[in-house]
């Protein structure tokens, strides 16, 4: 699956230098709000030691990773939900997107300028969460209404959904996000059909200085919301990752270890929104490629199979699964499979992260 992930956030806050850093597209960043007006998308391939190791060591003759879709998405400003700023256009971006990286600025450049004037992460995360907010509560008022009516003919489909409406209106009101709703598993499927901005899972990014790449009193701001909040949050320096983007490997790690960092922003925010998301990653190698795979966790194996090919799912018969640290260990699939350590796996399994899989169908 392709993992699409909207940055947003106020204008000048990093979005843009951060999306050219992680993707390499190419977005224009510039000192002035609403530099970015269509959504600019970048297919990131995500770096994982895991499969370089594979592909090694099975002589793949081509390696081919998962990838994340990052789309930046103009700056939203206080009264977006209004229109303000073309907050109509740029909320309807958010709609299409899996999960959310809101962008916070926790540096300080007299050189750059703020469109509230100071920073101020607290206040900044507050417009764009009330921006939000305003906006499903528009949407669901108009769906509420709707559902009254119908509910007033004694339709029972029309009466449950116009309690639930009022609930969710009500929660709404009090400033709480929808994903933060009593029942909202039960009701993924309205908040689905309804585009509800803030049922998108959110992880907060703390751009800081490349001085501060460790954190800062700003950035512990945002660790505390998130942390409130039960979403994710990650420290990221734009202007780090912007240096990191033009090296090559080599040098990466070089510049990474001085700054004290054992990974990049990006193998950051990439792991955080697997996580917030519920994502897992799978392996095929062979002599002509190791691939990466990447499938909600709690998948079976004939879904998984799938991924690869319907033909596979249709005609599953079983999965021949290998862990990736014996793989790694052994050195090969044919030292695994005279060590005993090859898993025969049926319809049943679930797949694990980092399973090796060889799948046995017939069509």
């Amino acid at each position: 699956m392709s993992l699409q992930v909207g940055i947003v956030g106020l204008p000048n806050v990093g979005k843009s230098t951060l999306f050219n850093a992680v993707s390499a597209a190419g977005a224009e960043a510039a000192n002035y709000p609403f530099a970015t007006i269509e959504p600019n998308v970048g297919v990131v391939p995500v770096r994982d030691e895991r499969l370089a190791t594979l592909a090694r060591l099975a002589r793949s003759a081509k390696v081919t990773p998962t990838s994340v879709e990052f789309v930046d998405i103009a700056g939203l400003v206080a009264g977006a939900s209004r229109g303000e700023g073309l907050g109509n256009q740029f909320l309807s971006h958010i709609r299409e997107v899996d999960a959310v990286a809101h962008v916070v600025r926790c540096f300080d450049d007299p050189d750059v300028v703020h469109v509230e004037g100071t920073v101020d992460p607290g206040r900044d995360m507050d417009v764009i969460n009330t921006e939000l907010l305003l906006r499903d509560l528009e949407t669901v008022e108009r769906r509420a209404e709707r559902a009254a009516r119908t509910a007033r003919a004694g339709d029972k489909v029309a009466v449950a959904e116009a309690d639930l409406l009022t609930r969710l209106h009500a929660h709404l009101g009090a400033g709480e996000p929808a994903r933060a709703f009593p029942g909202a598993e039960q009701a993924r499927g309205l908040f689905r059909e309804l585009g509800l901005l803030t049922a998108k899972p959110v992880l907060y990014v703390a751009n800081v200085g490349e001085a501060e790449v460790g954190g800062n009193p700003h950035s512990d701001l945002v660790g505390a919301v998130a942390d409130k909040e039960g979403a994710e949050a990650v420290v990221v320096s734009a202007e780090a990752e912007a240096q990191i983007a033009e090296l090559d490997p080599a040098e990466r790690a070089e510049f990474l270890a001085d700054l004290g960092l054992d990974r990049s922003g990006l193998d950051q925010l990439v792991a955080a929104a697997y996580r917030l998301l519920g994502l897992v990653t799978f392996f095929t190698a062979g002599p002509t490629d190791a691939r990466a795979w990447t499938i909600p966790e709690g998948t079976r194996a004939p879904q998984a199979a799938g991924k690869i090919h319907s033909d596979m799912e249709r005609g599953f018969i079983r999965a021949e699964a290998i862990d990736y640290a014996v793989y790694a260990e052994l050195g090969s699939e044919q030292a695994v499979r005279e060590a005993g350590k090859l898993r025969v796996e049926g319809r049943d399994y679930v797949v694990r992260d980092g399973d090796v899989l060889l799948f046995r169908f017939n069509v």
